[in-house]
């Protein structure tokens, strides 16, 4: 039998519902799950296991008298630490933030937390998410359950190795330039970045978006049932829309039959795409092939002056963040980092104002590259999961962001982009299909990564600590 870690979150409320399953023994096995891995992989922050069989307690109750709290009552969930939960520090990953406890719950935990789901936990980040790894100068080194030498991707680091691990069913990343779908990837998960505004989030930026973690996509789908509601904190979030998310999991094959899907293997500039990645996502447009779809290749739209563009505007963002810090909070941040934002210092305004508006070049570049397609399909980065201790793809804080050409397009354009498990390296290390969609179509792209879930291959069983 399935152990109850490893149960989906559709499985545990159907069991709560028919009263064959507690929430209380559910949480129990996820703790002790937890426990098993979590001296290891460092994935998780403010971990409470008692505050979580009390409320694993309270849910119990609430399903003995047939008054659940919301449609996600007594299901274990964790969430990044830089979306802010009442009485919790938000340390952004960084040892150079004051650790000052949040008034309120951030948008996503508000949603969770009155749809009944247990937060037992916060997951782990790098410093100021401005990485795609586990390293952070405050939380200890997040890794891979795959392979202990690797890191689990990032910024949303824990979140994905908590559930490749069986941390529960349900976890929260958030995304700016691929920090949800770089460790889905990396972990052999499922995720989404939605719609900009589509999860509220506080506080909003642009190409900004929360979005599930899930091993997945009907549970994703669950999960946008309740954080896509309506938030005023949130000044850039989308009108409150019906949108019938249970039409995710219903989806089948034939959904695909007749999209017209683009295929972008050649992301215009970043690091070369690696063999094995590159022969997983053909046979995954073999396969949407032999399905119905009309798979077209598509040529490069991202350039080398946009992807520049945008990371020197980061460094500058950071640079000014770091100079609002005393000269000892400073020294605390990741050196990486800090080299990373301080090479700003000799741009001239004009170099800062030109670098700004590579985000619009690459919204508009985007939009019209994929206005010719249903959807898209690409590989999610050029390369499976790295050495843990980097803190990026190349190591290097003067070429930082060249592993995020295929994810951060989608992130400027605004349109739902996920991740969805396609295949394995020699090593066995996961490799990311990303599917990506026209702007407010999240619906859409979960439909047509739930009909991929039944035409890809055969997976390899989760791994076991």
């Amino acid at each position: 039998m399935t152990a109850l870690h490893d149960w989906s979150a559709g499985e545990l409320l159907a069991a709560y519902r028919g009263r064959s399953l507690s929430p209380v023994e559910v949480m129990k096995a996820v703790i002790a799950q937890v426990e098993r891995w979590e001296p290891r992989l460092c994935a998780t922050y403010l971990y409470r296991p008692e505050q979580a069989l009390e409320q694993a307690r309270a849910s119990e109750q609430r399903w003995r008298t047939g008054t659940p709290a919301g449609p996600l009552d007594g299901v274990p969930c964790t969430i990044k630490e830089n979306i802010a939960t009442a009485g919790d520090p938000v340390p952004l990953g960084t040892a150079a933030v004051a650790l000052v406890p949040a008034a309120a719950d951030g948008p996503p935990a508000a949603r969770m937390r009155e749809a009944g789901a247990i937060l037992f936990a916060k997951t782990t980040m790098p410093d100021y998410g401005m990485l795609s790894s586990g390293l952070s100068s405050f939380h200890p080194l997040a890794r891979n359950p795959w392979d202990l030498s690797k890191g689990p991707g990032g910024s949303s680091a824990g979140g994905g190795a908590a559930a490749a691990a069986g941390y529960g069913p349900l976890h929260i990343g958030t995304d700016i330039g691929g920090s949800l779908r770089l460790p889905a990837s990396w972990c052999g998960i499922f995720s989404l970045k939605p719609s900009l505004g589509r999860i509220p989030i506080d506080p909003p930026y642009t190409g900004r978006a929360a979005g599930p973690m899930t091993r997945s996509v009907a549970d994703s789908a669950l999960m946008m049932q309740v954080l896509s509601q309506p938030d005023a904190r949130d000044s850039m979030s989308l009108p409150a829309q019906d949108i019938a998310w249970h039409e995710a999991a219903a989806a089948t094959p034939a959904f695909l039959r007749g999209l017209r899907v683009g295929l972008l293997l050649d992301a215009g500039c970043g690091l070369p795409l690696e063999p094995e990645v590159r022969a997983a996502v053909e046979q995954s447009a073999r396969w949407l092939e032999a399905a119905g779809a009309q798979v077209t290749p598509m040529q490069p739209f991202l350039t080398p002056g946009m992807l520049e563009g945008m990371d020197h505007f980061w460094r500058m963002r950071s640079l000014a963040d770091l100079q609002a810090l005393s000269d000892e909070r400073r020294a605390q941040v990741l050196p990486y980092i800090r080299t990373w934002a301080e090479s700003a210092g000799a741009f001239s305004a004009r170099q800062v104002f030109d670098a700004s508006q590579q985000f619009h070049l690459t919204r508009v570049a985007t939009v019209r590259a994929c206005s010719a397609f249903d959807y898209v399909v690409s590989p999610v980065a050029p390369h499976a999961a790295f050495a843990a201790e980097w803190a990026s793809p190349t190591n290097d804080p003067l070429r930082p962001l060249e592993h995020i050409a295929y994810t951060v397009p989608f992130n400027m354009s605004e349109q739902p982009a996920a991740s969805v498990n396609c295949g394995y390296t020699a090593a066995g290390l996961p490799i990311g299909l990303q599917i990506a969609g026209p702007r407010f179509d999240d619906l859409g792209v979960l439909r047509f990564a739930r009909a991929f879930e039944q035409i890809r291959g055969t997976q390899k069983p989760w791994p076991l600590p």
